[in-house]
């Protein structure tokens, strides 16, 4: 889970720095500056893809969403010249609250695909006839 929590980290860290940048494209009139949105946005959409083999998807796309929503709306205030009021440092309050809140509740039977919730459970481990992105292991 390490690993798939790393990669989760460097998918974010991608997406935050790409939505950053993506005013340089100027609606992509600005050729380089659209190549690197276009890039930073399938590699880390590709980092997603690699992470949920080994991690629930409503997690991690929970965690993707809600820490770059937070990141960005900091990254914003800090370099952007975007206001942060009381209103918006609540709602990041809120967010971030809710991303841990739903990772904390995934505990029980069958979370994670515990198989003592039975039949019907989601797996969180990759299927064994398709080799794992990382590694080739089957």
């Amino acid at each position: 889970m390490f690993v798939s929590s790393a990669l989760l980290a460097l998918a974010i860290t991608i997406e935050v720095a790409t939505t950053a940048v993506l005013p340089k494209a100027q609606g992509f009139h600005d050729p380089f500056w659209s190549a690197v949105v276009v890039v930073g946005y399938a590699s880390c959409t590709w980092l997603l893809t690699v992470v949920v083999k080994n991690m629930p998807v409503s997690v991690a796309y929970a965690v993707w969403a809600g820490g770059g929503t937070a990141l960005v709306a900091v990254v914003g205030t800090a370099w952007l010249g975007e206001p942060m009021g009381p209103v918006k440092m609540i709602a990041l309050a809120l967010i971030v609250g809710g991303v841990v809140l739903l990772n904390l509740g995934d505990t029980g039977p069958g979370a994670h695909g515990d198989p003592a919730a039975g039949a019907g459970a989601a797996s969180s481990r990759p299927a064994p006839d398709r080799p794992d992105v990382l590694t080739g292991a089957r």
